[in-house]
Order: structure tokens, then C-alpha cells, then sequence
């Protein structure tokens, strides 16, 4: 009888570890600090130098493209789908950490940083 207690009471400790593991898990993962992307939210507040950052990271390897006829490339405006948008690169979400679950396009000679689920633009940088 003190063997089977012993074995349940052996066992009741390690569901506990595990679900405290589990759980310390699940709260470092949610954490600001945590490796996994995050999903891309709706707004982007980039100061002066991150925009210059952007521009300089992202101009050159956007494709030019130009605007559909009715469409203004402005804040919460959503992207046409003749727009092609890009994931922004891993240099450019290096330097500006913010871009990291955004896309971007050049259209009309701004740049647009797109939140790929919604297709809203969240920054206008130049232009």
C-alpha cells in the first residue's frame, strides 16, 4: 500500500512540475523579449531616424510602382491587390525592430509599410 502511495504522490509531483514548466513556457513566449515574430499590429510609430533608417534599408530593393487610379497612398488606406507587397528583410527588421511582421511597397516614390492581414498601411515614408 505505501509503494502505491509513494508511486501516486511520485507521480502528482511530476504533473505538477510539467504543468509549472509548461506554463513558465507559455508566459516567456508572450513575453516583448521572446524570438518568435510576433504578428503585425495595426498602427507604427517610426520616429525621424527610423524613417531615414527605413528608407535607406528598403528603396533600393522595392520595385517602383505606380499608383492605381483612384488609390491614395496614405495612413489606414488599404493596399490594392495590383499592389505587390513584400515581407520587409531581416537586415531591415534588424535595424528597425518594428518592421519585423510588416510588408513594404514603393508606389509613386513612397514608401509603404503594409499589415500583411488587413493590407492597411500603417507608415508612409518619403514622397
Amino acid at each position: 500500500m505505501r509503494k502505491h502511495i509513494s508511486v501516486a504522490l511520485a507521480a502528482g509531483l511530476l504533473m505538477a512540475g510539467v504543468s509549472a514548466a509548461s506554463a513558465a513556457g507559455m508566459s516567456q513566449s508572450n513575453s516583448p523579449n521572446s524570438t518568435m515574430a510576433q504578428p503585425a499590429s495595426g498602427t507604427l510609430s517610426l520616429t525621424s531616424a527610423q524613417q531615414q533608417t527605413v528608407w535607406n534599408d528598403l528603396h533600393g530593393q522595392a520595385t517602383e510602382q505606380k499608383a492605381p487610379s483612384g488609390f491614395n497612398a496614405t495612413l489606414g488606406a488599404i493596399v490594392p491587390t495590383t499592389v505587390k507587397t513584400e515581407p520587409v528583410p531581416s537586415k531591415a527588421a534588424a535595424s528597425v525592430p518594428a518592421l519585423k511582421s510588416f510588408n513594404f511597397a514603393m508606389v509613386d516614390g513612397k514608401l509603404l509599410i503594409v499589415n500583411p492581414s488587413d493590407k492597411k498601411i500603417v507608415e508612409v515614408i518619403g514622397g
